[in-house]
């Protein structure tokens, strides 16, 4: 599906994705025009989904962040469901992800401090619909979080 132009494109825009598409043609030698259209075919193809901000919570207060590992009541009608509307609903849960296996969902959740955090775990969290096992991972580290492949 790719060529090797559509993989420097890609090799580029990971290393630099701040870079405009007239600089990533100049960097590749190519036409601005030819790069554009590429660009283009790959966001039609789905290869590229979107541009995004990385936000640095802690530079906005937020000092904690907690792994949640949900086990849901799956003998209750559309829980995975309800479960879901319900935790899109908490701010503080920027991340939400589904398993098979023993663990149904995973969510990240950010606090501003210890307080925060046990008043969203409290009042939020632990009200959430279908819940029937939880376990909170308290973040420590992030050792990696480079989304970039080898194209």
């Amino acid at each position: 599906m790719l060529d090797d132009i559509d993989r420097r494109i890609l090799r580029r825009w990971q290393a630099d994705p701040d870079m405009t598409a007239a600089d990533l043609a100049a960097a590749i030698g190519l036409p601005a025009a030819t790069v554009a259209r590429r660009i283009e075919r790959l966001r039609e193809a789905g290869v590229l989904r979107g541009v995004h901000s990385v936000i640095d919570w802690t530079a906005l207060g937020y000092a904690v962040e907690v792994s949640l590992r949900v086990q849901l009541d799956k003998t209750a009608p559309r829980a995975f469901d309800t479960f879901m509307a319900a935790a899109r609903k908490v701010p503080e849960v920027t991340e939400m992800q589904t398993f098979l296996g023993r663990v149904d969902l995973r969510l990240t959740v950010i606090a501003r401090d210890m307080a925060h955090w046990q008043s969203l775990y409290r009042d939020a969290i632990l009200t959430l619909p279908h819940i029937a096992e939880i376990e909170a991972l308290m973040h420590v580290a992030t050792v990696k979080t480079d989304q970039t492949l080898p194209i």
